[in-house]
Parts: C-alpha cells; sequence; structure tokens
C-alpha cells in the first residue's frame, strides 16, 4: 500500500472520514439515512473530477455491506455489464440485497451499453451507482435516468482542501516521517483547480523533489517551481486544460483563424474529449456569431453530430472546418446580451400577469373572461403585420436587444424598426 499514489493512500476507509460534500455525506445528508435505513436506490452522482464520487460510491457498499462491483465506461463494454449482472443475480449474493455496479463515467457508455443496464436496474439485480462529470440530462438516456436519483457533488471548498493537505502530512505512512512544514498553499491550490485526487498528487510530487533536503518547506514559489517543471504536456482536467480552452475560445471570438486551429490541434493531440469541443463551438455559434451568421449554428450542430458519428480521428476533420468558419465569420454577441437583459428584466419585475389578448383561450369560460379578446391575427393584415402590445403593463417599450454592425443583424435592424417605429428606441 505504501507504493501506491498518496490520493490511494488517503482514500478514506468510513463515511466519517470523508471531506466535502456535507449535504450528502453529513450528519444529515441523504446518504446517511441510506445507511441507516440500509436501503439504497440506484444514483447518479453529478459533480467535477475529484470531489469524491468514487469514494462515495465505494463507502456506501462498504457501510451497509453489499457486494461491490466497478467499472469505467472508457475501458468496459456490453459483455463487462453483462458478466457482472450475470455474476449478481447469483441468490447468494443477492441474499442480503442487490449488489452495488459502480460505473465511472457514465456518460461515456454508448445507448446500447447504458440498454444494457435497465432490465437488471429493473428487476433489482443490481443498484447502479453511475458517476457523471457531464449534465446526466443529456448524456443518460432517459428509461435510465428515470430509475436513478441524481445527486450533484460540489466542488470542494478551501477548507475541504486545506484539511486534505494537513491530514496527508500528518497521518500518511511515508509523509509523516518526514519533516514537513506547510508554510503556504495557494500554489497547491491553483494547481489542483479544486481537485482532491491532483491536489494530493500535486503535494506528493513536490515532497518527492525536496527528497535530498533535511525538511520539506512548502512555498508558494517552491511549489510553482517544481510543478512547472515536472507537468504534463497536457492535462485534460487540470489547469492547463482550461487554459487551452480558454485560448481556442478566445481565439474563434477574437477571428483569428490561424490561432484557432493551432489550439484545437493542441486539444487533439492532448486527447481532448472531441465531444467536448464540439460543445464548445456550438456555444461559440450562439454566444458570439448569433444572427450575424445563423448558419454558423447550423454547421456547429452537423459538427457536433458528425463528431459524435465518426470518432476519432476522423472527427477532428469536421472540427477543424468549423472552427475555421466560426473564427472566419462575422461576430455578434446580441443575442447572449439580450437574454441576460431579459432574464434579469424578469428577476426585477417578477411574475407580470399575461396581456388579456395574449392569453389562451381554449374554454368557453376564458373567453367569457376576456382571454384572447382584442388578439389581432398578424397575417390578416397587410405585410403580414399589425402594430400591437405583447409586453406586460409596466415595462411596455423596454427594449432588450441592441443589433450588431452586421449585414445581416443590421438587416434585422432595419425590419424591426419598419415596423415599430421608435417604440423600442429608447
Amino acid at each position: 500500500m505504501i507504493n501506491a499514489p498518496l490520493a490511494e493512500r488517503m482514500r478514506p476507509t468510513k463515511l466519517d472520514e470523508y471531506v466535502g460534500q456535507a449535504h450528502l455525506a453529513g450528519k444529515d445528508g441523504i446518504f446517511r439515512k441510506f445507511i441507516s435505513n440500509q436501503i439504497i436506490p440506484s444514483i447518479i452522482l453529478w459533480g467535477p473530477p475529484g470531489v469524491g464520487k468514487t469514494t462515495l460510491a465505494s463507502l456506501l457498499a462498504a457501510e451497509i455491506k453489499r457486494p461491490f462491483f466497478s467499472l469505467s465506461a472508457i475501458h468496459a463494454g456490453v459483455k463487462d455489464v453483462r458478466e457482472i449482472i450475470d455474476r449478481a443475480k447469483t441468490p447468494d449474493l443477492l441474499r442480503n440485497g442487490s449488489p452495488l455496479l459502480f460505473i465511472d463515467e457514465i456518460h461515456r457508455f454508448s445507448k446500447s451499453q447504458q440498454d444494457s443496464l435497465l432490465g437488471a436496474v429493473e428487476r433489482g439485480w443490481i443498484t447502479l451507482i453511475g458517476a457523471t462529470t457531464e449534465n446526466p440530462s443529456f448524456e443518460v438516456i432517459p428509461a435510465l435516468l428515470s430509475r436513478c436519483q441524481v445527486y450533484t457533488l460540489e466542488e470542494h471548498t478551501h477548507e475541504d482542501l486545506i484539511l486534505l493537505l494537513k491530514r496527508a502530512i500528518t497521518t500518511d505512512p511515508l509523509l509523516a516521517t518526514l519533516n514537513i512544514e506547510l508554510i503556504e498553499t495557494d500554489a497547491l491550490l491553483r494547481f489542483s483547480g479544486g481537485d482532491a485526487r491532483k491536489l494530493l498528487n500535486a503535494l506528493e510530487m513536490f515532497v518527492s523533489s525536496q527528497s535530498d533536503q533535511e525538511s520539506v518547506r512548502i512555498t508558494n514559489d517552491a511549489v510553482a517551481e517544481s510543478i512547472q517543471s515536472n507537468m504534463p504536456r497536457y492535462d485534460k482536467t487540470g489547469e492547463q486544460h482550461y487554459d487551452i480552452i480558454s485560448a481556442f475560445i478566445k481565439s474563434v471570438r477574437g477571428s483569428d483563424p490561424h490561432a484557432a486551429v493551432y489550439w484545437l490541434a493542441r486539444m487533439i493531440a492532448g486527447g481532448e474529449d472531441p465531444l467536448f469541443i464540439a460543445r464548445r463551438l456550438l456555444i461559440l455559434a450562439s454566444e458570439d456569431i448569433g444572427n450575424a451568421n445563423p448558419n454558423a449554428l447550423l454547421l456547429a450542430q452537423s459538427t457536433f453530430q458528425a463528431v459524435h458519428s465518426l470518432g476519432m480521428p476522423e472527427a477532428r476533420i469536421p472540427l477543424s472546418q468549423c472552427t475555421i468558419y466560426l473564427a472566419a465569420s462575422a461576430k455578434s454577441n446580441s443575442s447572449y446580451l439580450a437574454i441576460d437583459r431579459a432574464l434579469a428584466l424578469v428577476r426585477e419585475t417578477g411574475d407580470l400577469p399575461v396581456p388579456l389578448a395574449l392569453r389562451n383561450a381554449p374554454t368557453k369560460l376564458m373567453k367569457n373572461l376576456n382571454y384572447g379578446q382584442g388578439y389581432l391575427y398578424s397575417h390578416d393584415y397587410p405585410h403580414n403585420f399589425v402594430a400591437q402590445e405583447f409586453l406586460p403593463e409596466g415595462i411596455q417599450g423596454t427594449s432588450l436587444i441592441a443589433f450588431g454592425n452586421s449585414a445581416r443583424e443590421q438587416e434585422l435592424k432595419q425590419n424591426t424598426d419598419r415596423r415599430w417605429g421608435t417604440k423600442y428606441n429608447g
């Protein structure tokens, strides 16, 4: 065990040792109730890397004394799932309740792989615990998601991470034998990005680099120098991941296709999930281009579908095509700003009543209450337009959209001004 990585050596063996996620594992957390009642439903644990999803699953199994099987969706297939289900449904294992099957990164399972779990979950042969860093509403099939309860894990707080550092230094069988002085922590916390596993790995890396010293003094400058010289070229969950995707986004937004395709290549060469890149392109197409070029969103959606269908390495080609197109396209953030202004107005004004003329009137009673009365059907008028009020009383005439200067958006502005005159020019 002493040869295992520090993060593994520090993995808690009981729930009382678990750090963070008080809403789940704390004194009044729902998982405490599961353990007390010896009943656990199938669940999905959703949260960023390194917040304890795998640890929490194994601790639940240990606390309620259930058999525990674990698979990684990166390496496992339908055959592996079926083999575990066949083992799990034997009478000996089912005697004290269904075994727990933990699937890490369940969002990487295809539809057919997720389908293979349905029957076993329904029949109670297994209790599924899935872990994902992606929104399960989008990545887990509806049939499986409806049979699971979703629990969100939060990023570790500053206090959580400091506690983990101090605990490792004082209780780890190896580190506790060394003379370690924890003077500054900012650099370690920054390199970890809130990921407990990365934090402990960074601590271990730094301590190992100081093995020729009589004492280990942990300072920000010393940690930064040590870790930067030993960092991997690209870490998909670390600080460099966020720096490079930030450079990619800003290059596309800044209309530099040469730089954008370079940062794309950096991500691809580093093994980044191509669907993650495709999602960022979808967001860019609306947030930074929008109605300046509506075709950008269509291409980004087609690119996402192509990447999903092709996989790597072929997916690099549509990713490159879309990146270059979006970077070279006209830009506008007017749609992005407009919805944020509208949401701010909703928060400020609350649930204003819908004008009677705009209300739906499917019943006689509603018609008697004047629902829909006074509404003018636009297509009955010249050019399919007639001026009438569509906003609630109190915010009438409020302008929410500032059209950009691109040719397409100026055309939209001209159409709007021609119809509404100066109503929304305030």
